[in-house]
């Protein structure tokens, strides 16, 4: 499963990368509100120019006419950018003329599995459900990422699941059980993923045990 990093600042992608976990990048426009100093154009023309893998930049017309025209912009940007287009019937347009044109387009804001379908349908590349906004309001966000994957397979559908809107390590889990091809997480999820108390218990007890062997703390090889 790719692990796609959530957000528009550098200096997180730049970190993520040194750990070796970041396959991808997605931004919205509100991630790239809090980048104070840079324009737009200058925000994901350097995160295009970081990472390698497929950058997910957001058309924010809700028109067919202005997505098409946004999308075709944001992919000049550079090779990996990937065009975010909602799931509305406007969208659903718009995915189709630029998936055509051989433009990558990740649909945004799924919330059913019959938004997912139509989506794959009209060509996007990513499929992206919003599982924490769905749990938020006492529903089973991961189970609508089964329901996707449930019905892609049964048709043989290309289009790959990006798991999205990420509130907990769980739903990293259980996205890799599903299958899920994706996820995006924010970086502070990131940071929490390597972690485990009875890891830092250990460590302690190591450290601990370390001053018999070596008092002053230095390893002696």
């Amino acid at each position: 499963m790719k692990i796609f990093l959530d957000t528009a600042d550098i200096n997180e992608i730049k970190d993520g990368l040194s750990m070796g976990l970041i396959d991808g990048v997605t931004t919205n426009p509100t991630l790239i509100s809090r980048i104070k100093g840079k324009d737009f154009r200058t925000v994901v023309k350097e995160i295009l120019d970081t990472i390698d893998g497929p950058v997910s930049i957001e058309a924010i017309a809700d028109d067919y006419e202005g997505m098409v025209k946004q999308g075709r912009k944001i992919s000049e940007l550079g090779e990996n950018a990937v065009v975010k287009i909602p799931v509305t019937t406007e969208g659903l347009k718009a995915i189709r003329t630029l998936s055509r044109e051989k433009i990558k387009v990740n649909c945004t804001l799924v919330f059913n599995p019959i938004q997912a379908l139509f989506a794959a349908k009209a060509g996007a590349f990513f499929v992206s459900p919003f599982v924490g906004r769905l749990d938020d309001i006492s529903e089973d966000g991961m189970f609508l990422v089964e329901e996707i994957k449930s019905i892609f397979d049964n048709y043989s559908i290309s289009t790959q699941i990006l798991v999205a809107s990420v509130r907990n390590p769980m739903h990293i889990v259980r996205a890799a059980l599903i299958g899920a091809d994706a996820i995006t997480v924010p970086y502070n999820v990131l940071l929490k993923l390597p972690s485990h108390p009875k890891t830092n218990e250990g460590l302690r007890k190591f450290a601990d045990d370390w001053k018999k062997v070596s008092p002053d703390g230095s390893f002696p090889l």
